[in-house]
């Protein structure tokens, strides 16, 4: 979801930067991508230590996901192709779930924005008993839309995300813009959603399949 599907990043860098600053503390974009792709209660513990252990981890968890509801229900914007992308998988018939790291009340924030979307689920880690980098959310996905894990696609843009896509058995593209990802057997890399036309996802997912 966030940086993947939702151009969310920013908004993620205004809150973690409002929150730390009420403890005297100067968030950089080197913070973010310590903290990109969670999971958030891994980013609590890390705001906790920055602000010399005043508080609680949970107290910083609790406090940046209720500012970042509120940003996302003022407006949740998708990512330069996003548009595009989710009318191909409307338009495909293609089975589609948002697996988030991101709890409940994000993700209902974010769906309340996208009242037309192809998704059939989406699981966060409200859902799970473990969230990215563990396999469990994309492992529960495919077992709700009834497909073998092995014929998924899963987009992703964080380290942690490949992490656990790639344990899942999917394959996987990652659209990195904060860190560095490396292709692999299971993964390859594009620049933008917008990349990801028919053409690219058929011919990706055939070239996979071809080398079992």
């Amino acid at each position: 979801m966030d940086g993947t599907l939702i151009d969310s990043e920013p908004l993620w860098l205004e809150a973690e930067a409002e929150l730390m600053a009420d403890y005297g503390y100067i968030w950089t974009t080197t913070d973010q991508a310590d903290c990109l792709g969670g999971p958030l209660d891994r980013v609590g513990r890390y705001m906790y230590e920055l602000a010399n252990n005043v508080r609680s981890p949970e107290f910083f968890t609790e406090s940046l996901i209720a500012l970042m509801a509120d940003k996302l229900r003022k407006g949740a914007v998708l990512m330069d192709g996003g548009d595009e992308l989710l009318q191909l998988c409307s338009d495909s018939n293609i089975p589609v779930a948002l697996v988030t790291a991101s709890p409940r009340v994000l993700v209902d924030a974010v769906l309340e924005h996208l009242p037309i979307h192809p998704f059939d689920i989406s699981v966060s880690s409200s859902d799970v008993r473990k969230t990215k980098p563990d396999p469990e959310g994309y492992l529960k996905a495919a077992d709700l839309l009834g497909v073998d894990i092995t014929n998924c696609l899963i987009l992703e843009d964080s380290l942690t995300g490949v992490n656990a896509a790639s344990a899942s058995g999917g394959y996987v593209i990652a659209i990195p813009h904060l860190v560095e990802i490396d292709e692999s057997e299971r993964v390859r890399v594009v620049r933008s959603v917008r990349e990801l036309d028919r053409e690219k996802l058929v011919s990706l997912f055939q070239e996979w399949k071809s080398n079992e």
